[in-house]
């Protein structure tokens, strides 16, 4: 994991609702110009021009551009929690099903506008708030597929903890690449092929 950029911690945290909602204003503006006319192109200036606030009002909240863009990953990994997770269908003959529900998650969860997202891959610099953001949904989504693999009894795996790791890795760089990038391969061949890899490994040999 990369060290935390100091530059790059917000100012201020809003502790009213007023100072909430400028602070998601900006963000919202941010992540349309960014999407709009690209990372380099998007200045504070013309951030606070769309967001309707002044740029010293922007710096109360924000630093820098960095910091506003690790501020929109930060929010993106949050929208991203399984909410389904306790529901999937542990009867024998089901792992398939459970296994696309994990990866059509993913998707759907990258899947609101490509074009940030691969900004937000590329661009992204680490605060102290992303570092710690990843690391908390990482465990806990881990947390999440260890027990489903624990539960479900078709999964042969020697190690549960280990094809947790594994498992989760795999479908979220691979989804994020996907996604972020110009797409060669269609999104349903994409889904069908990574359950068919990921489900003949938890079945095992």
């Amino acid at each position: 994991m990369p060290s935390a950029d100091r530059r790059l911690q917000p100012r201020r945290k809003p502790r009213q609702v007023r100072a909430e909602l400028t602070r998601e204003r900006i963000l919202a503006s941010a992540a349309h110009i960014f999407a709009e006319h690209g990372y380099a192109a998007g200045t504070t200036n013309h951030i606070a021009e769309h967001a309707r606030v002044s740029i010293g009002s922007l710096y109360q909240y924000f630093p820098n551009k960095d910091a506003i863009l690790a501020a929109l990953l930060v929010r993106h990994i949050d929208r991203g929690t399984w909410m389904q997770a306790d529901e999937l269908d542990m009867s024998p003959g089901s792992l398939e099903t459970a296994v696309r529900a994990m990866v059509r998650d993913a998707i759907d969860n990258h899947s609101d506008d490509p074009r940030l997202l691969r900004i937000m891959v590329e661009e992204a610099k680490f605060s102290q708030e992303l570092l710690d953001t990843i690391d908390r949904h990482g465990k806990i989504r881990v947390g999440q597929v260890r027990d489903l693999l624990s539960r479900h009894p078709d999964v042969t795996v020697a190690d549960v903890g280990v094809a947790a790791e594994l498992i989760q890795f795999t479908i979220e760089m691979n989804t994020h690449k996907l996604m972020a990038a110009p797409r060669t391969i269609a999104v349903e061949t994409f889904e069908t092929e990574l359950v068919t890899m990921v489900t003949r490994y938890l079945r095992g040999p």
